[in-house]
């Protein structure tokens, strides 16, 4: 267990010493300021219309209601879509940092068992996948309650705080194959490419109607973009990624366990 706490103590010391922490942070502050924007327009549909196509898009993405439900839900959707790319950038790095600046043979070459390592690495990407999740919902009830829309109940927050939080934990429980695919490409991209990738197929598969038993199409279906919840997912589609979670955290542990320290 000491080995692991310095391991994750490590990883952490890492992370605060770039400034990637703070990019993630300002890439997800958009979603919220973004979402407020839209209620704004929404609010006043005379300025909506002088300003051209912006109402169009606006009335498309937010379905032209400006309150609580509509505003909880473009978080929502926005952190089942574009999490699951930030969060595949998260783990990237975390994952593949030492591989691109050439440390990685030191790493490899420390008397802590490499088991310890990973999992650091993993329990790092978790605690930040929480913080923004978290920051994300802080600035939305921020920036809902400076727009001033109608709507507002405890009950919603509660239930819509809820969902985000479980959505951002179905975008991480995806993360392992993304953390093993930065490790075997010795790098940022190979994680990345995997994101991208299976990202579009997810739409693809929602798309043919085979979401529910694609792991990559769950974020965005259980945060509500294609329709209400129950009716696009069943306790299947839980099943079938929690089985791509702990193959991917098997395999990612197996490779750093047989990783050639040499290279």
């Amino acid at each position: 267990m000491s080995a692991f706490v310095s391991a994750l103590w490590a990883e952490t010391l890492k992370a605060r010493r770039s400034k990637v922490p703070l990019l993630t942070a300002a890439a997800f502050s958009i979603l919220p300021l973004v979402g407020g924007l839209f209620m704004v327009i929404l609010k006043d549909p005379e300025r909506a219309r002088a300003m051209g196509l912006i109402s169009v898009k606006a009335q498309f993405f937010t379905a032209g209601v400006a309150d609580w439900p509509t505003f909880f839900d473009v978080l929502l959707q926005g952190t089942g879509i574009a999490g699951m790319i930030l969060y595949a950038f998260i783990t990237s790095w975390v994952f593949g940092r030492e591989f691109s600046d050439r440390t990685a043979k030191e790493l490899l070459a420390l008397p802590t068992p490499r088991w310890s390592v990973v999992g650091a690495k993993f329990v790092l990407a978790a605690l930040w996948t929480v913080v923004l999740a978290l920051l994300v919902l802080i600035l939305g009830l921020g920036v809902g309650s400076a727009v001033t829309i109608p709507g507002w109940s405890l009950a919603l927050a509660w239930r819509s705080s809820l969902a985000l939080m479980a959505t951002a934990g179905l975008s991480f429980m995806l993360m392992p194959f993304v953390a093993l695919l930065a490790s075997v490409g010795r790098g940022y991209l190979s994680g990345l490419g995997w994101a991208f990738l299976t990202l579009a197929l997810g739409q693809i598969a929602a798309v043919m109607g085979w979401g529910d038993w694609f792991p990559w199409s769950l974020p965005p279906l259980f945060s509500g973009m294609a329709g209400a919840r129950a009716e696009m997912l069943g306790w299947h589609s839980y099943v079938m990624i929690s089985l791509t979670f702990l193959a991917g955290l098997a395999s990612t542990i197996i490779w750093w366990r047989t990783a050639d320290q040499a290279r």
